[in-house]
């Protein structure tokens, strides 16, 4: 007979979170409503005050509370951008630990860029292709001169074009997994020598996503992210 693994005692700052969280989740508390302050909550649970505050925090880490000093922790609205903030350390650590993640997430990107301008490229409406436009000249102002700032641009650029789908989730998806690419391999996003050929190949994806050619859009954005993997390739 397998010995039974041993009950461990859990931390009370656990039992804390676990009881809010399932108010929050069962509605007891709404997006916008205040929760208790912690002494109320300190006499309701009869623990100290270092058992409230890790509880707070936790919360506040996932995204469903927000923190004030001076003021009643307040109960947010889920985001996705909240979603993605729960497994961004996690993300990091993987991505950080194992090179075999980090091509796996090329792959990805690869895979959801194409999906995403295939989608805005048949909802795009004249202030999406303005907007487009207007970041196009925002990084072409960078160029030979700061290039952190060139690569944010860069990142807004396609980030924007996620956000032209209307669905949250892809924009929150976008920015997480170029915020990742950016901290281990930015020169994924920026290749020294190279900013006047993305920034044509910008030019190009622009003008497919306002003519509404899905294909082309598709085949311009593949070319230019298969150039951005052959130059790292070779520079790696």
């Amino acid at each position: 007979m397998q010995p039974a693994p041993k009950i461990t005692r859990r931390k009370l700052s656990d039992e804390v979170f676990d009881r809010l969280y399932e108010m929050i989740e069962a509605g007891q508390y709404k997006p916008g409503d205040t929760l208790p302050s912690e002494r109320e909550l300190m006499d309701s649970y009869g623990v100290g005050r270092p058992a409230i505050r890790e509880a707070m925090q936790t919360l506040e880490r996932i995204g469903l509370v927000e923190i004030n000093h001076g003021q009643r922790p307040k109960v947010l609205q889920p985001t996705a951008v909240g979603l993605m903030s729960q497994i961004d350390l996690t993300a990091r650590h993987m991505l950080a630990s194992s090179p075999q993640s980090l091509e796996q997430l090329k792959e990805a990107r690869t895979f959801f860029e194409l999906g995403m301008v295939e989608k805005a490229t048949g909802q795009a409406s004249a202030a999406d292709i303005a907007h487009l436009r207007e970041l196009l000249e925002q990084q072409r102002g960078h160029l030979n001169g700061d290039a952190q700032a060139f690569i944010e641009v860069d990142m807004a650029f396609h980030t924007a074009i996620a956000g032209i789908t209307r669905n949250p989730i892809f924009m929150a998806t976008s920015q997480a997994m170029l915020g990742w690419l950016a901290r281990f391999h930015a020169s994924l996003l920026h290749w020294e020598g190279n900013e006047d050929i993305t920034l044509l190949e910008h030019a190009k994806i622009i003008d497919c996503i306002e003519q509404g050619d899905k294909e082309a859009a598709v085949e311009e954005m593949r070319k230019h992210l298969e150039r951005a993997r052959l130059l790292y390739s070779l520079n790696s």
